[in-house]
This record gives structure tokens, sequence and C-alpha cells, in this order.
């Protein structure tokens, strides 16, 4: 069987963002940076979490003077879809 997919909404009062315009999307992508910078999501699951493409989201850190994390599994990742390129 199959894992259940989960998912969680988070109620933040208007008076804590009424004068920080941010829409949504900032609030995600800032949530998303903060989850990659203490190591809970890989920068995949980040960029996903921050609506904003694998590049994007690099290109984000960069700009912010993040580093990025790069394990071994992001490498094996990295090099199949290498290999897949190669025989495109």
């Amino acid at each position: 069987e199959r894992a259940r997919r989960k998912s969680m909404v988070l109620e933040i009062a208007d008076q804590y963002i009424q004068n920080t315009f941010l829409a949504e999307v900032n609030l995600k992508l800032e949530f998303a940076i903060y989850l990659y910078e203490k190591d809970i999501l890989t920068l995949e699951q980040a960029s996903k979490l921050a609506e904003k493409s694998y590049l994007d989201f690099q290109k984000e850190l960069g700009d912010r003077s993040i580093s990025i994390h790069y394990d071994e599994e992001e490498l094996e990742k990295d090099l199949e879809t290498l290999k897949f390129l190669d025989q495109a």
C-alpha cells in the first residue's frame, strides 16, 4: 500500500502579515529557504515548496549568499540525469 501523502495548513493572523507586504508565494519561499538552511528539506523539496524551478531556487539561494547543500543522493540523481541526457 502506498504511503498516504499528508499536507498541513498554516494559518497566520492578518495582524502578523498586514504590514509585511509579503504575498503567499513570498511566504512559501521564505519558509522553504528557512527549512533548507536548517537541513530539514533537500534542495529539490525546498524548490517545490517555494513553487520555483530547481534552478530558480538555486539562484535565489545564491542571491542571498546561502551555500548549496549537496549530498551523495543528489549527486547520484544528477549523474543519472546526465546519463539519460547523453543517450538522448
